[in-house]
């Protein structure tokens, strides 16, 4: 174990579950129900992430009722499809592949998943935004998002991060009885994951896409 000297954290699980965390789709086993328990669990951790002036206006619905999921994965095909129809006629190397046939299993089986869980914020981003407002909207939401993921992958369940639906937002709304005031984020398709665990994604290095006081001045290297 490799605990930090200061926090006394095992760094090699933080970093286990940092690097393993991924979007799960092909993985997610379409049989077995994700119990309501664990579920709050993960919401209970998601409430800790940083969010603007502490005000809780972060909200969650978990949807697991066939029909509303089915009713759901239409709207969520109808945007779907056609977009990764579109980005099939573009050249990719084997990753970017791997991906589209992630993603083409997803809405094949969108309605088999156990259940989604839906991020919401009680109003609305203000309206003509610039950039900060914008950032500042979602930067309330979206890390609780993320912790919920990391919570539910220690948790052996794996999340896809979905925003098709969002197309048919107030569609949705009106299905699910949310208020026009409430914003929806994002939708997590939810379930346990096959298999035993998760290999690291290849990435860049962090000293090839960061840069020091300047648009691309390296940082230097440790000496």
């Amino acid at each position: 174990m490799n605990h930090h000297p200061r926090t006394d954290f095992d760094l090699g699980e933080v970093d286990r579950l940092l690097t393993t965390t991924k979007q799960v789709r092909q993985r997610l086993d379409l049989t077995r129900p994700v119990p309501y328990n664990e579920l709050l669990e993960c919401i209970d951790l998601a409430g800790h992430a940083p969010m603007g002036g502490n005000l809780e206006r972060n909200r969650w619905m978990i949807i697991d009722d066939a029909d509303t999921k089915s009713a759901i994965g239409e709207w969520f095909a109808a945007v779907g499809r056609p977009y990764l129809a579109l980005n099939a006629e573009a050249p990719a190397d084997d990753r970017s592949r791997r991906v589209m046939d992630s993603a083409s299993f997803l809405i094949d089986h969108f309605t088999d998943v156990p259940a989604f869980v839906l991020a919401m914020r009680l109003d609305r981003p203000p309206n003509h935004s610039s950039q900060g407002q914008v950032a500042a909207y979602y930067g309330s939401v979206l890390p609780g998002v993320w912790s919920f993921q990391l919570a539910a992958r220690a948790r052996g369940i794996g999340s896809a991060w979905t925003t098709f639906h969002l197309e048919h937002e107030a569609a949705i709304a009106e299905l699910l009885g949310i208020p026009t005031t409430v914003t929806q984020v994002c939708l997590l398709a939810v379930g346990y994951y096959t298999g035993d665990t998760f290999m690291p994604a290849p990435r860049r290095s962090a000293a090839d896409v960061t840069y020091l006081n300047r648009w691309k001045q390296p940082v230097p290297a440790a000496k």
